[in-house]
């Protein structure tokens, strides 16, 4: 019957970032939390953007008989992982939701099957079964489509993968004989994807009713041209069009995130065709399904009892090929959500950073933020220098561009059009400055009193002889900046930012091809290799504008002459590099599977918390976690591969790890055994392992911040440390003159410091660094001059 409408509905999270996760972490601490766990690898998943699937389970409990039923359960869920999702199987235990299945829940719930004791929950079963659990009565239940959706909704799950939807039974406009399925795609936004609706059912009525619900319902086209019917379950083709066509799941992926950033509150229907190998022709199964549904009304079998009827029947009738159909489009349908949840998590991480207002540009236009660490941490690979340092502390391999800040500046202020008028020429005020996130970084341990090293590259043109003109007017020695002739066709890098009148970017353009040169064009082992003999530094900071083959040689380079590497996501998308092959030449990711501690590749990374992210799902994506040596360093840890919720949330905070971030720097620690998130305003978050013996661990004033210790002797490291440390200071919005160059200086300064002193730690020179960020932030162009000032008190570290 159809399912009676709920007037109230839940506040839907306005902010995309994390839709869902808020409207989870509300609902727990509401009285009503004890009718709903969520476990704690979904709760994290969906903290930390990765690709989560909910999988029904009516069709355990009233679909296939015990033990078949566990074994397609387990199946079902190794889909979702090995296509590179987290499983959410959904079902009800004893008057409680379950969201994220343990093995023996699973099996548990699938046993009800033997004695027929579980119900089917659809929305309007659910206050009755949570009710009878709370008095003393613990019912089991399977949920249907209806009741799966509007639990994944609660615990902030987009995608959800089925076998076949309901829809309007025949005779359906006299017996108002309508699935709750469909008025629950009315008004829940999740994204259903089955084999289009049960063949015995009225097809063409089902796809007006849920036009009337304002669903959206397209049809994978699997590689089909032209128009393409909406499947029929066990039939690829129903003779009824399907009223919208799609390719591939990245065009899936596109229309949910779209229209989970519009003020829509229904869900979508994506159907997928039933596998061709496993299909019945059509005119086969309308011969199969007629015979069903005229025994089920000869019988009497109406209702919730119609369908079950109706399926044996088609087994029976079908020789048990049906079976074998349905079995096989339940799987592709998994594959597909999977791959269509894949495809979303990208376009939701990627899109972080300008949620946040953070834009990609030649040279990270992030916020102020955190230190960085070199500490006493055996588990860098090259240990420290031990003999007296001649050449330069520090270098820097990144960028070097020409920045033009154009600022809008009409003629007469319109405080109701702040921005440039499009397609056509705008007045403005326009700044050339040198910039590039290596750039910055050098210029602000130069300016603290580090000798630094300055590693780029520049074209032989006007740009190129203003950016070196540049850098002697700022005393940086250019020795390390190629300069690459006009033969090789390149230009030097430039970033154009186009802001409005409140000088906030509006867009930006950048060339920063020269920088994606390859290492034979770059001429590193005739140029910089050598310097990198000569210099001898303690510290290498590479950013991720080079390509990954060319940030490979420096690591390799760095390591090979005793040298730490700090790495610079500088963006997003560039932040990938670390975990990704190069796309031109096929080289291997500058960070492997066998890249973990002792042997790791990289001692430090400084991303901003969207970086943070994007970096895990590289790693993820990379098979990085499945690593035998990444499960070692894993457990001995002494934590999940989460981590505790509890100590979590103690060492830093509740929103924090609503946002996954502490979960997802301690996933990469036994790659890069030191992070430091920058926060913004929040501050910034580290996150490290610990040498053995190092004196924190038994320090009482550090154990607020020891998570774990260690006992394992397979492993470098002896715990776990964790800090949330506060901003210098919380700037007024008219006290922030330029964010250029903010992060690259507390950067530079903090690499700057830890190079100085072998026997410094992030503690130590923190501050300092967050001191200097500060700085830069109240001063116009990139790097403030400022730092100068802060030379007495860099010396003065250590003693």
């Amino acid at each position: 019957m159809i399912a009676s409408r709920v007037a109230a509905r839940f506040q839907c999270r306005k902010n995309a970032i994390l839709p869902r996760v808020r409207h989870l972490h509300d609902l727990q601490k509401h009285p009503q939390s004890r009718f709903l766990q969520v476990s704690e690898e979904v709760r994290d998943a969906v903290a930390t953007g990765r690709p989560v699937v909910a999988l029904e389970t009516t069709i355990y409990t009233h679909g296939f008989p015990y033990p078949e039923n566990v074994a397609l359960a387990q199946l079902l869920e190794s889909v979702v992982r090995e296509n590179g999702g987290v499983p959410a199987t959904i079902g009800i235990l004893g008057g409680v939701a379950r969201v994220g299945m343990s093995p023996d829940e699973i099996v548990e719930l699938a046993s009800t099957v033997e004695n027929k004791s579980a119900i089917k929950v659809s929305r309007r079963d659910l206050g009755y079964i949570c009710g009878m659990g709370m008095s003393g009565r613990k019912i089991h239940g399977g949920t249907t489509i209806s009741g799966t959706m509007i639990l994944s909704e609660l615990a902030g799950i987009r995608i959800f993968g089925t076998g076949g939807l309901g829809g309007v039974h025949r005779g359906g406009e006299n017996t108002m004989d309508i699935s709750a399925d469909l008025t629950e795609l009315g008004r829940t936004p999740v994204t259903v994807i089955s084999s289009g609706s049960k063949s015995f059912l009225d097809i063409p009525r089902t796809l007006e009713y849920l036009e009337t619900e304002g669903v959206c319902v397209a049809t994978f086209a699997d590689g089909r041209e032209g128009p393409v019917d909406y499947p029929a379950f066990y039939s690829r083709d129903s003779g009824i069009r399907s009223p919208k066509v799609i390719q591939n799941e990245a065009e899936a992926a596109a229309i949910v995130y779209a229209q989970s950033h519009l003020p829509v509150r229904s869900g979508l229907l994506f159907a997928n065709p039933v596998p061709a190998e496993s299909s019945f022709a059509k005119p086969e199964m309308d011969r199969i399904v007629a015979e069903a549904v005229r025994l089920a009304e000869v019988e009497g079998y109406t209702g919730s009892d119609n369908t079950p009827f109706v399926l044996a029947k088609i087994k029976e009738l079908s020789g048990g090929k049906s079976v074998i159909a349905n079995r096989a489009l339940i799987e592709s349908n998994i594959k597909r959500a999977t791959r269509v949840a894949v495809e979303l998590a990208k376009l939701e991480n990627g899109d972080r950073s300008v949620k946040a207002g953070i834009t990609p540009s030649s040279k990270d236009h992030s916020e102020p933020s955190a230190p960085k660490r070199s500490d006493s941490e055996p588990t860098v690979s090259p240990p420290p220098q031990s003999h007296p340092h001649k050449g330069a502390d520090l270098v820097i391999a990144g960028s070097l561009a020409i920045d033009l800040s154009c600022d809008y500046a009409p003629f007469t202020r319109d405080t109701n059009n702040d921005a440039p008028v499009p397609h056509t020429s705008n007045p403005a005020k326009i700044e050339q400055s040198l910039g590039g996130v290596g750039h910055n970084v050098a210029l602000a341990a130069k300016y603290i009193g580090s000798d630094v090293l300055f590693c780029s590259v520049v074209a032989d043109d006007l740009s190129g002889r203003a950016a070196l003109s540049s850098l002697e007017a700022e005393s940086l020695d250019k020795k390390g900046v190629q300069v690459l002739p006009p033969s090789s066709g390149t230009r030097t890098a430039q970033y154009v930012a186009i802001n409005d009148t409140k000088k906030d970017l509006v867009f930006a353009m950048a060339d920063m091809g020269i920088v994606e040169l390859s290492e034979k064009a770059l001429n590193f082992d005739q140029v910089w290799e050598p310097m990198m003999a000569a210099e001898k530094p303690r510290w290498v900071v590479v950013d991720a504008n080079w390509r990954p083959e060319v940030i490979s040689k420096w690591i390799s380079v760095a390591r090979q002459h005793g040298a730490r590497v700090a790495f610079e996501p500088v963006s997003n998308a560039k932040s990938r590099r670390l975990f990704q092959r190069d796309p031109a030449s096929g080289a291997d990711a500058p960070i492997g599977p066998a890249s973990t501690v002792p042997n790791n590749a990289v001692s430090l990374a400084c991303p901003n918390r969207y970086e943070l992210s994007t970096m895990y799902m590289a790693a993820r994506e990379a098979l990085l976690f499945e690593s035998p040596s990444w499960w070692t360093a894993i457990d001995a840890m002494g934590l999940s591969p989460t981590g505790s919720r509890e100590k979590l949330v103690m060492a830093t905070s509740s929103k924090l790890v609503d946002e996954g971030l502490p979960q997802q720097s301690i996933q990469l620690l036994p790659f890069i055994p030191c992070i430091i998130t920058k926060l913004g305003g929040a501050g910034a978050l580290l996150t490290q392992l610990l040498p053995r013996n190092d004196p924190r661990l038994t320090d009482p004033d550090c154990a607020p911040y020891i998570l774990s210790r260690t006992s394992s002797a397979d492993v470098s490291f002896g715990g776990v440390y964790m800090r949330l440390f506060p901003p210098a200071a919380v700037l007024a919005a008219e006290e922030v003159v330029s964010v250029n160059g903010a992060g690259d200086t507390l950067l530079g300064v903090l690499v700057a410091g830890l190079a100085k002193d072998s026997s410094l730690r992030v503690e130590h020179v923190l501050p300092l660094a967050q001191e200097a960020s500060r700085r830069t932030l109240m001063s116009a162009g990139g790097v403030s001059q400022d730092l100068e000032g802060l030379v007495g008190k860099w010396k003065a570290l250590g003693q």
